[in-house]
């Protein structure tokens, strides 16, 4: 097992960097570069596709989640659409996005324990790495660490909708993890595992979504777009995002809509 990254990984880096406000580049650098992060998310993977047969629970997905969060928060800024803490006169914009950030690399790493309450786990694991950043980024600023230690664990709890959210963040959280479903996410599962088993339909269908875009919406902020090359894909819409963002506070900024080939799309949200 590498703490080096992949080419894909240091290309979402990039991309996350670009999207974060300047502000939040360097403390942005070094929870990217850290290397107990980095063994946690790695390890959290061998397990997700090795010990259970299930999609990439990774480094890349990690990564994924939180550039569509970042995605999420700039267009909702973009609308002036302010986030919880701003809404509530506790914090920044920059403060909410470094809970969103920090929460995306973290949501997962409790599936190196077990998959069955993992986001708990996640919570748990990740902990010591959360107040180590917040002591880096908000030097003697006691008040604000525990906010955002607060804000954070939310979101990373409720990134399987299991738990009710509240805060405009955490739904950011819940929606981009629903998000990464494009058939990248499916490969390597569908090589090492052959044999027919239960839960195949969650690998076939995310391996029929060609792509996942994210912009602007004709009448809400943000507009999420799956273009698929079955309809098996659908199953990743109707049974993993919807739900998801039915229960998401984010959803009413969302636009959320389904293209199979050269169909006419089909609009859910």
């Amino acid at each position: 097992m590498s703490t080096t990254r992949s080419p894909k990984e240091a290309a979402l880096d990039r991309r996350l960097l670009e999207l974060l406000p300047d502000s939040l580049s360097g403390i942005a650098q070094k929870i990217l570069q850290d290397d107990e992060l980095k063994a946690l998310q790695e390890y959290s993977n061998v397990v997700s596709i090795k010990r259970l047969g299930y999609n990439d629970h990774g480094p890349v997905h990690m990564r994924m989640v939180a550039k569509n969060a970042l995605e999420f928060a700039n267009l909702l800024r973009e609308a002036g659409i302010p986030m919880s803490l701003e809404a509530e006169g506790i914090g920044s914009f920059e403060d909410s996005v470094f809970a969103v950030f920090t929460a995306a690399l973290l949501h997962d790493v409790g599936m190196s324990m077990t998959r069955q309450d993992h986001e708990h786990h996640s919570v748990l694991l990740g902990k010591p790495i959360i107040e180590r950043f917040l002591a880096q980024h908000y030097p003697g600023d006691i008040a604000k660490q525990v906010i955002l230690r607060s804000l954070i664990c939310e979101c990373i709890v409720g990134h399987m909708a299991m738990v009710r959210i509240n805060s405009l963040e955490a739904g950011l959280i819940l929606a981009a993890d629903g998000c990464d479903m494009e058939k990248g996410r499916a490969r390597i599962p569908m090589l090492i595992n052959t044999e027919a088993r239960l839960g195949d339909i969650h690998k076939y269908s995310s391996a029929a979504v060609e792509r996942v875009l994210i912009g602007p919406g004709e009448e809400k902020p943000i507009a999420i777009e799956i273009l698929m090359s079955a309809s098996v894909g659908l199953f990743q819409i109707e049974e993993v995002l919807s739900p998801k963002l039915g229960v998401s506070p984010a959803r009413p900024y969302i636009e959320l809509y389904a293209r199979i080939g050269e169909q006419e799309r089909k609009r859910y949200l």
